[in-house]
């Protein structure tokens, strides 16, 4: 980073203006992952998360690396909405990557740059004021430096729960996206680190730049009727 260069500045510039994988994370990486934020079922006083392949055996429809969850679901009122009794209770959370999640994820990232207690953080945010801050199509995100176990910390007031958007370590070794209108958070990086997301429990797809975001990209399992 040059001297007196804004900490998001290298984002801004390269991220496409479309809606592909390389519209949230830059396309200057080896590889990528979609990392697919997971359901909740109720088990007593306990939350389980619910892999998609699960709902997926159960709905007779097909986990794949550009998979939908209403197209998953076979129906539209499964997002946020309705659920499926005995398999899931809560549908995966839209822009926002559960605490476990992004400190599993932060754990496996950590050894894949040089400066993991020196990483770059940001939200939506309406009046950034006089803080570092990133200018995406979206919103104004307010950035944050602190160490990438802070990846799985809340930054929206209580009692409300938001991921950061977007995180990053000061080497740009890696990077991670959370869209706000998607249930999957997009990583790139070097392709050993991303193998280990891939091989990793968490449930996660390879990508590339170019895929499609959004709920119109499942192409193999058909999209349910909008009412």
């Amino acid at each position: 980073m040059s001297t007196g260069e804004a900490p998001g500045a290298w984002v801004a510039a390269a991220l496409r203006r479309d809606r592909t994988v390389a519209s949230l994370v830059p396309p200057v990486f080896a590889a990528y992952a979609r990392v697919l934020h997971p359901a909740v079922r109720y088990a007593g006083d306990d939350d389980v998360d619910v892999r998609w392949d699960e709902v997926a055996a159960h709905n007779g429809t097909a986990a794949h690396p550009l998979v939908q969850w209403p197209a998953l679901t076979g129906s539209w009122e499964h997002v946020a909405e309705e659920d499926q009794p005995g398999v899931w209770n809560d549908s995966p959370a839209e822009g926002h990557l559960a605490a476990h999640v992004a400190a599993a994820l932060a754990a496996l990232l950590a050894g894949w740059t040089t400066t993991p207690h020196e990483c770059w953080f940001g939200w939506c945010e309406d009046a950034p004021g006089g803080r570092p801050h990133l200018r995406l199509p979206g919103c104004d995100l307010l950035l944050r430096r602190g160490p990438v176990t802070l990846a799985a910390a809340n930054f929206a007031p209580e009692p409300r729960e938001q991921s950061a958007a977007v995180w990053w370590p000061a080497d740009r070794a890696w990077f991670v996206a959370t869209d706000p209108r998607l249930m999957s958070s997009y990583v790139g990086g070097p392709a050993g680190a991303v193998d280990a997301v891939l091989a990793s429990p968490l449930e996660a797809h390879p990508a590339a730049p170019d895929d499609p975001v959004g709920f119109d990209a499942d192409r193999v399992n058909p999209e349910p009727t909008r009412f």
